[in-house]
This record gives structure tokens, sequence and C-alpha cells, in this order.
């Protein structure tokens, strides 16, 4: 087993870690290039009385400014306040040493002393003004420090006699200097804020996607259990009524209640797996076997042979949910479910009777279903109206949330889903399902039963 190195800090850092890492060091360099590039040469070309408290100064603000390029890099992370004092402490040591700076090149002992005394102000207040420019966000800010600096070196330059040239000298290298290394901070500090918002845009999709299949996963179970669950109170109803009377056939309706059951278990785990695709045939001989058993005649017409997959999975959720929905809400006797191929179009038409009271709640697909109409005939079982309550407990769920859903499934194949009370005396709701076929599937051209026209008469007779 590989042991962790001790010293492979960098490449366990995140890549947003990596590049703070990089831009901090960057910055922790600058007041390095101070000292060694302003406060060394004051060490070799200045009188020995006066080079030693040169060289401090320079120091103590090399250090200042590297204090206050951490602090700032922090309040740009958002870790730290905005470092307010020490910024001004910043300003107040820099306008001292350049007005030091200043005196001694206006009035130094020799010409080397002068020298050094105007490379010194110009290095000093321009490594200040660009540290300083670290602690703000808006440009506007950075520009008028950098200006501003710039006409108070001239301002200050010119009354302690220095010539005009040699102080328009000095404020233009220090506005040269100054707005390169505030450019180049802003700069960095932009690519460091932008790494980072990246990342957390990274890490938010990783959210929303965890979200979406956590929907997805309500969505399938909603789809699997809300029909099973129907059934097998509606079976268990049927089989205590059956038992009452001593019928024997209630131990196959109990049989039946189990096959669903472990069905519905094996859906489960497809759903978990994410692999569950829904077969139209089987959707429509289920529909027809569970309608009939609630009582409820129930025709279908068409077939689902030489559909792509996808086509297939995407109606056969609208013949499950509708069927759901059927046994759910209203008062249905006759449900009448159809499958129709047009030229390179799949029309799906689930239409029940008995709607109560207009039932279309809360967008859900009502009406049909068992409440109040008893079972009756359940497999040939001739069990009367007695049944009714048990039903209206099957029936109790209100709407729910099957048309988003089915929605969600026909917008991936380009489809679309119309419901709603049709019929003169309006007792019937429709639930239509339109999906067109892919270019190189064959289905659309081997069924000529049906023409594109009398696909449209079946979308336009719904009204939503």
């Amino acid at each position: 087993m590989d042991r962790p190195r001790p010293l492979n800090w960098w490449g366990r850092k995140s890549t947003p870690a990596k590049v703070e890492t990089y831009t901090r060091w960057s910055f922790y360099l600058i007041p390095f290039v101070e000292v060694t590039a302003i406060g060394l040469p004051v060490l070799g070309q200045v009188g020995a009385g006066l080079a030693p408290w040169l060289f401090v100064l320079v120091g103590v603000h090399a250090v200042l400014c590297c204090v206050t390029t951490a602090r700032a890099l922090d309040w740009v992370r958002r870790t730290r306040e905005q470092p307010v004092r020490l910024a001004a402490a910043l300003g107040v040591v820099t306008a001292v040493i350049g007005i030091a700076a200043l005196v001694l090149a206006a009035h130094g002992p020799d010409e080397d002393t002068k020298t050094i005394a105007g490379s010194l102000f110009g290095g000093v207040v321009s490594f200040g003004a660009g540290t300083l420019t670290l602690g703000l966000r808006s440009r506007l800010r950075m520009l008028w420090v950098v200006a501003g600096l710039a006409v108070g070196s001239v301002a200050v330059a010119l009354p302690l006699g220095l010539p005009v040239g040699v102080a328009l000298g000095s404020g233009l290298a220090v506005l040269l200097g100054a707005g390169f290394i505030a450019l180049t901070g802003a700069f960095s500090v932009w690519l460091l804020t932008a790494v980072y918002e990246l990342d957390e845009a990274r890490e938010t999709r990783a959210r929303l996607a965890v979200a979406e299949e956590r929907l997805r996963f309500g969505r399938d179970l909603h789809d699997v259990m809300g029909r099973n669950l129907a059934v097998i109170a509606l079976k268990s109803e049927l089989a205590v009524q059956l038992a009452r009377r001593e019928r024997p056939e209630a131990v196959d309706q109990m049989i039946e209640v189990q096959r669903i059951a472990r069905e519905s278990q094996r859906e489960v785990r497809d759903v978990v797996r994410g692999y569950r695709e829904a077969d139209l045939g089987a959707e429509l001989l289920g529909a027809q076997s569970v309608l009939t058993a609630a009582g409820i005649s129930c025709e279908v017409t068409g077939e689902a042979v030489g559909l792509p997959v996808e086509v297939q999975s995407a109606l056969g959720w609208v013949v499950r949910e509708a069927t759901t929905n059927v046994l759910r809400h209203g008062d249905a006797g006759w449900c009448g479910v159809g499958v129709r191929v047009g030229e390179g179009r799949v029309v799906l038409t689930v239409e029940n009777d008995g709607v109560a009271g207009g039932a279309v709640a809360g967008g859900g697909v009502a009406g049909g279903g068992v409440a109040g109409g008893g079972v009756a005939g359940g497999g040939g079982s001739g069990v009367g109206s007695g049944s009714g309550a048990g039903a209206r407990a099957v029936a109790g769920g209100g709407a729910g949330s099957g048309l988003v859903g089915l929605r969600e499934r026909l917008s991936a194949v380009d489809g679309r889903l119309e419901a709603g009370v049709v019929g003169a005396g309006e007792d019937r709701f429709r639930v239509v399902a339109t999906v067109p076929l892919p270019a190189s599937s064959g289905a659309g051209a081997g069924a000529g039963s049906e023409s594109e026209s009398d696909a449209r008469g079946v979308v336009s007779g719904v009204t939503s």
C-alpha cells in the first residue's frame, strides 16, 4: 500500500486552492522585490549614517504591504472583514516615507543620495498604491487611488523645491508603476474569484443533478406504485367479498394480489437502478385486465408492434397513469384505449365515461373509476355492487401529479399530451398523447389503416 507523502501537499489541493496559493505567493514576492530592488541599493550608495535608517523604512513598508496583501486576499475570499485600518496605516507609512524621500531628493547632501531618494520615492509609493488597491472592489476607486497619489506626488514635490520636470517625472513614475501593480493585482483577484465561482457552479450543477434524479425517482415511484396499489386494494376487497360468500375464487384473487405485489417489488428495484422501461403492449394488456376486473368494460384497439422502444416506453407510462386515474376517480362503466399509427406519428387515446362532477382537479387526469360504482363481475365472479365503499377508499387520494410526470416523459420524445372533458353532455374524459416517429422507423409507413387526418381529428376532439 502506498504511503501518503508528506511533501505532496500540492497534489492534494483542489484546482481553486492551487490557483489561490499561486496568487498569494505571487503577491508575497512583491515585498521581496521591493526590498531587493530599492532597499539593497540604499545600503551601497547612501552614507553609512543614513543608509540603515532608509533600509529599515523600506523593510517596514515591505512587511506592511505583505500583511495588507494577505488580509485583502482574505477579504476577497470572504474569510475576513475588509482591512480598512490596516490599509489606512499602510497609506500613512507610504506617505511619510514618500515625503521623506522627496525631502532627500531636494536637499540631499550629494547627487547619489538625491538619485537614490528619487528611486526610493517612486518605488515605495508605487508598491504602496498597488497594495492599497487590492482592498477595493470598484475599478473606479482603484483608478482614483493611483491618480490621486500621482497628482499628490507632484503637488508635494513642487513646494519642496524640486524642478518642474523632476516633479512631473516623479508623478509619471508613480502613475505608471502604481498603475501596473494595481492592474496586475486586479486581474489576479478577478481570475481567482472566477475560478472559485466556476468551482461553485460545478458543485451547484452536481447538486441540481442529484435533485433532478430525486425528482425522477419520485415520479417513477409514483407511476409504478400508483396503479399497482390501487389494483391490490381492489382485488383484496374483491377477495374479501368472495370469502364472505365462501366462494373459492377468493383464493385466486389473493394469488393475483401476491403476484402484483412481487411485480411491484421488482419494478421498484428497477426504478432504483434507473433501468425501467414501460412496454406498451404489456401495459395495454394490463390495463384491459385491471379495468375488466374492476367491472369497467374496456376496449383496446391497435397494437404496439414495430414501434421504437423509447416511444413504447413513453406511451406505456401514459396508459399506466390514465388507467390508474380511471380506477381512482369518477364512476366509469366503459373505457376505450386506442393506438393509432399515422403518417410519421403515433396517437394514443384513453377515453372513459362517467365523469364525476366535471372532475379535472389540480391538473390530474380525472373521470372514470370505481368510486360509487361497485365491483361488478370481477373475473366472472358475479359479485354485485356491495363493494362500492371499499372502492371509494381506493379513490380517496384526490388529484395527483400524473400529468406533470407524463408531460416530462413525452417531452423527451418530442411528444405532447392533451386531456379534457369531451362529448355533448360532457360526460366523457379523454387523454390523447401524440408522439412523432423517428424517420428511420418503419412503423409509420407500414400502418396504413390510419391517416394523418384521422389523427388530427382525434386530437382536435380534446378540450383542455
